[in-house]
């Protein structure tokens, strides 16, 4: 677990952490940097139970700024990006892939050709990030020819930045589509998956309809959920650690609502479903963001365990956030590290589009009784104005019958 990382380099570097191993480091060079080496040190802190201070080696890598004749193309569902190929990119072509190359759909080999990288993606996909400030939504990836699975390299990689901004009023179309279980591999649990899914009700028996998304709800619908993990390592138990709601898929949005936050639930209507180790099921009432937002995303913290360990974190439960020591190390071979999971978004219908169930069926019998009603008087005011009928006598073959005389 690492509590802090120390970057040192050129000015504007900044760091965020992502999950308890992980810190992104960001820099955009700006003209005045062009055609220039910087190099960029840093160091892991980790601080044990004992509030004893352990540093890692120090590490350091040079980075060339080069500029990349390219161009980005926005719209409101997808964004393009289109980047000359120079003898750097030529030699690094069959290793350069987006943030997230596990889907074939993001391969750099299906729209690139001889002259020019082209990457085509959806705006919520290919591991694209999702960052805001006051009036925009900003959409960011990066080409990049570095290891995923490593965190440093001593030769020169590519590293090619990109991004689309957006204004908050803009209507984006972000292409909704439930999504896939979430892979990760870690050492001692091997490869598992997290499975994030809305159900139709709390007995939990089928699941909604994958092509519906989004899911329209409104005010006050009860909402059913169960993230679910799938591991071949036995005598593990899913541990949920925290649950929030953001209007965009964005985990570090500025607007959010803390639903379960260190195991501990804390909006009043949440209701927690019996499940087994592997599954967590709970519900909660549909809500609004006050503001232009009409889409609800839930993500949450996640993790593993190996079961009834009393060291684990799955084995703590719920813990007030001052009491917990996050700063302790955590065993590796009892539990995995947390990870983000999310699914959504919930399309708030307003109710000027749609009536509560309850009473849609009473307003439906009250107009079957009215129609009833109109039909029942239409028969009696038909019966009551209908004429009279005059009959006649027929003449016989005797004796002719005066025809304006009526029959008694």
């Amino acid at each position: 677990m690492i509590d802090n990382l120390i970057v040192t380099g050129p000015q504007h570097i900044s760091k965020e952490k992502v999950s308890e191993d992980t810190y992104i480091i960001k820099w955009t060079p700006n003209d005045s940097e062009l055609h220039n080496h910087f190099p960029i040190c840093f160091v892991s802190e980790a601080i044990d139970g004992q509030q004893r201070v352990f540093h890692s080696e120090l590490r350091c890598l040079t980075v060339s700024v080069e500029r990349h004749d390219s161009i980005v193309t926005c719209n409101e569902t997808s964004m393009t990006v289109e980047v000359a190929k120079n003898s750097l990119i030529k030699r690094k072509e069959n290793s350069l892939h987006l943030f997230d190359s596990s889907d074939a759909s993001c391969s750099l080999r299906r729209h690139s050709n001889m002259t020019h990288l082209v990457a085509v993606m959806p705006l919520n996909s290919c591991g694209t990030r999702i960052e805001e400030d006051d009036n925009n939504i900003i959409f960011e990836n990066v080409i990049t020819s570095a290891n995923p699975d490593v965190i440093i390299s001593r030769e020169h990689e590519v590293e090619i930045s990109f991004s689309c901004s957006y204004p908050k009023r803009t209507n984006l179309t972000l292409g909704f589509t439930h999504k896939n279980p979430y892979a990760f591999r870690e050492k001692g649990f091997g490869a598992f998956t997290f499975q994030f899914e809305f159900f139709e009700s709390q007995r939990f028996r089928k699941q909604v309809d994958t092509s519906s998304y989004p899911l329209e709800v409104y005010l006050k619908q009860k909402i059913y959920m169960q993230i679910e993990a799938d591991t071949s390592i036995p005598n593990t138990e899913l541990f949920v650690e925290s649950c929030r709601a953001t209007p965009y898929d964005n985990p570090n949005s500025r607007i959010s609502y803390t639903i379960i936050e260190n195991g501990c639930v804390k909006d009043k209507t949440v209701e927690i479903y019996s499940a087994s180790k592997s599954q967590f099921r709970f519900g909660m009432e549909a809500f609004e963001f006050i503001g232009a937002h009409e889409e609800v995303y839930i993500t949450c913290s996640v993790l593993l365990c190996e079961s009834d360990n009393p060291e684990a974190r799955c084995s703590q439960g719920c813990i007030e956030s001052d009491s917990w020591d996050k700063r302790r190390k955590r065993d590796a071979a009892a539990q995995t590290s947390s990870h983000f999971i999310s699914q959504g978004p919930l399309h708030l219908v307003k109710t000027s589009n749609i009536k509560e169930p309850g009473q849609s069926m009473y307003l439906a019998l009250n107009l079957v009784f009215i129609v009833c009603c109109l039909l029942a008087c239409g028969v009696i005011i038909y019966r009551f104005r209908r004429p009279r009928a005059k009959y006649q006598r027929l003449p016989s073959a005797d004796s002719p019958v005066d025809p304006d005389q009526p029959m008694d």
